[in-house]
């Protein structure tokens, strides 16, 4: 038997969908018969992950690590503490950062962040960034901050102008938390994730391997950017989309086509995981 490991956004579906293309339903299912696991594991959070459900996965990590699912069995459960949330956010709003918290049930965004992209947008004559915010938003249920009543939260999602106001909360923050940067070109938003050092995707694909009774060895991990490090530099065999970020490439054993380009059902087949292919 071997556990399959699927990020979701550009690896499992475009980013911000919740629906995969049918080829990666179908990838899914076929190695499911041929006697594999397959689990989700994303940095999204329980209530941005679980429309994915529906396509009957054996488990899933969520919250990048912090909330760990093994059929109907919660393994992992490690939110931030009240100490810990109140000090993150500090932190960050008084960095000029712009903070989406992530609870299990709920996102919130502050409010200000729309705005400051249509303010960039409009200076640029480019207003994709915005329509792409705003259609996330959407389909993710990310409400604003208003509504947010202080719940346990796992992550910070988080948005700057620029990397120069990361500089302080990367400083302040560094003994808890790890604050991982995704791949951006030079004079574009930066974004990024806030994460407690407890845990992190690679140390729960070990959680879960743990518990199943499973060698690490026969685990695979499909991922595109910068918060499925651990998660490819931890599994047996680490594979990266065509889409995916020029570092995560350069960490996996393969690289398989985009997620537009029937990438998981293509890279199953090829790695043998249908059961009917080399090895």
């Amino acid at each position: 038997m071997k556990i399959i490991f699927l990020d979701i956004d550009g690896t499992l579906t475009e980013p911000g969908c919740n629906v995969p293309p049918a080829s990666a339903i179908e990838a899914v299912r076929k190695a499911q018969e041929a006697g594999n696991l397959v689990y989700i594991c994303t940095g999204r959070n329980y209530d941005m992950m679980k429309p994915l459900l529906e396509y009957g996965f054996d488990g899933y990590i969520a919250s990048g690590g912090g909330y760990v699912v093994c059929g109907d069995e919660v393994i992992y459960d490690c939110p931030m503490s009240e100490d810990q949330r109140v000090r993150v956010l500090k932190v960050l709003k008084d960095a000029g950062v712009y903070r989406t918290v992530e609870g299990k049930d709920g996102s919130y965004t502050d409010e200000g962040f729309k705005e400051y992209l249509a303010e960039r947008c409009e200076a640029s004559g480019n207003s994709e960034l915005l329509r792409w915010r705003i259609q996330i938003e959407k389909s993710l249920n990310i409400r604003p901050m208003a509504e947010y009543q202080d719940t346990p939260i796992y992550k910070v999602v988080i948005m700057s102008p620029d990397r120069e106001r990361l500089k302080k909360p990367i400083e302040e923050l560094y003994d808890e938390f790890n604050i991982i940067i995704q791949d951006s070109a030079p004079g574009d938003i930066v974004n990024g994730e806030v994460l407690s050092r407890k845990f992190d995707k690679g140390q729960a694909v070990e959680r879960v391997c743990d518990y199943l009774g499973i060698a690490i060895s026969d685990s695979y991990g499909f991922g595109d950017s910068m918060n499925d490090k651990e998660m490819l530099e931890s599994v047996g065999f680490s594979v990266c989309m065509e889409n995916g970020s020029p570092r995560m490439k350069s960490l996996a054993k393969y690289i398989c086509p985009a997620v537009t380009e029937d990438g998981l059902h293509r890279a199953f087949e090829y790695l043998g995981l249908f059961g009917n292919a080399e090895d």
